[in-house]
């Protein structure tokens, strides 16, 4: 099996007397340490208008990572395309495929957050349109050597050669995020790899595993493992006291997430909470982990609310186990 990691950094608005950066200086440390201690990725959120400082340059925290580290793959999970103007985005990846020696997994998706769709005046029922068009003009942007036009809806660009051109071939490695079958046969038609969200139980987790398998196949292509990507909330605690913290905790954080989704399907539910979790003690935690190996999933991306220390352990009590 092979670890990543999933998360964001964090950087308050705050006054000329606090140090807005410490958030991101961490996390960069956390990065680099999680390399010697042998995680294969990173992949960040990308989210907008907070009030809690969760990473929006998604990109430019990437490139100070890739400038510290040496064999980490840099991702996203995900860049939502939607808001952004698609040759600028394929520059910039590019860019960073190219300074870190082809180490870029570029995620994508559409968005889900209500409230970042309305400070980009933008409606979420243009998601869908505007993800497809955005994902056709960078990938010809990146297999393009010669100069192209692009007449669509939402982008217009004229005899334009976009520079500079990835290491990676025919262009960097895109993940895109799924969450419902829907999706999941997109991502398999677009001959994508897939990412699977923290919060889908592990049932649904198996479900759209297989669904994407039976889609890869029938399309004449072979299914690998590690073309999926599980991202998981894990948390090594010792006592019950411990676990409830920590439940309690990814309450608190579901619903300030809530706020700024406003989703109508969204359960406040302890159970819900719990959904996509793997928080109990060591032989615990290594059991679920093999529940999924044992389920063909054979990459997990681990999301640590208690930060490099749950990633020692982790590295050093349960990797071993699987490699």
């Amino acid at each position: 099996m092979q670890f990543g990691m999933f998360g964001s950094a964090q950087a308050k608005r705050a006054g000329p007397d606090v140090d807005s950066g410490a958030g991101f200086r961490e996390f960069i440390e956390r990065n680099v340490e999680a390399e010697a201690l042998g995680y294969r990725s990173t992949f960040l959120v990308e989210h907008h208008f907070t009030g809690f400082g969760q990473v929006s340059a998604t990109w430019n925290l990437l490139t100070w990572i890739g400038a510290r580290t040496s064999t980490l793959r840099l991702g996203t999970a995900v860049t939502v395309l939607p808001w952004h103007n698609p040759v600028l985005l394929a520059e910039q990846i590019a860019t960073l495929d190219l300074l870190s020696q082809g180490r870029v997994d570029a995620g994508i998706g559409k968005g889900y957050r209500l409230k970042e769709f309305e400070g980009f005046s933008m409606s979420i029922e243009e998601a869908d349109a505007r993800f497809e068009e955005c994902l056709e003009v960078i990938v010809k942007a990146w297999t393009s050597d010669s100069s192209w036009s692009h007449k669509g809806k939402y982008w217009q660009y004229n005899d334009i050669v976009v520079e500079p051109s990835s290491i990676q071939r025919p262009h960097p490695k895109i993940w895109m995020g799924a969450g419902s079958p829907r999706s999941v046969k997109q991502v398999a038609q677009l001959g994508l790899n897939m990412l699977l969200g923290q919060y889908d139980p592990f049932d649904m987790i198996i479900d759209e595993v297989e669904t994407f398998k039976r889609e890869v196949e029938s399309l004449g292509r072979t299914f690998d493992p590690l073309s999926v990507a599980v991202a998981r909330s894990v948390n090594i605690v010792d006592s019950s006291k411990e676990y409830e913290d920590a439940i309690a905790n990814r309450m608190v954080a579901r619903r300030r997430t809530q706020e700024h989704a406003l989703q109508s399907n969204f359960q406040d539910t302890r159970a819900a909470a719990e959904a996509g979790t793997i928080y109990g003690s060591l032989e615990h935690v290594k059991n679920e982990i093999k529940m999924l190996q044992d389920a063909g999933i054979e990459y997990v991306l681990l999301n640590c609310p208690a930060g490099i220390s749950t990633l020692r352990r982790f590295a050093k009590d349960v990797i071993p186990s699987f490699t």
